[in-house]
């Protein structure tokens, strides 16, 4: 379990990192690697990209919005 942990944290540096030098797919992959072992170690961490979630949300116009909720 701690290997586990060990792992969930260095994802977690690495997406940050690839972030950081504007690596977006790699930043995508280690986020996904990241909420894999949270998930597999049962950790129930909560997610620390979720901010920059919450943030890219909120630059998202209206209108995109209304349209997005129209496709789906």
């Amino acid at each position: 379990m701690q290997n586990l942990e060990m792992a969930l944290n260095e994802a977690e540096d690495k997406a940050w990192q690839a972030l950081s030098r504007y690596k977006f797919m790699m930043f995508g992959y280690w986020v996904a690697i990241w909420v894999h072992l949270n998930r597999v170690g049962e950790f129930n961490k909560p997610n620390p990209f979720k901010p920059l979630v919450d943030l890219a949300d909120s630059m998202v116009s209206e209108q995109y919005k209304k349209a997005r909720a129209l496709v789906k």
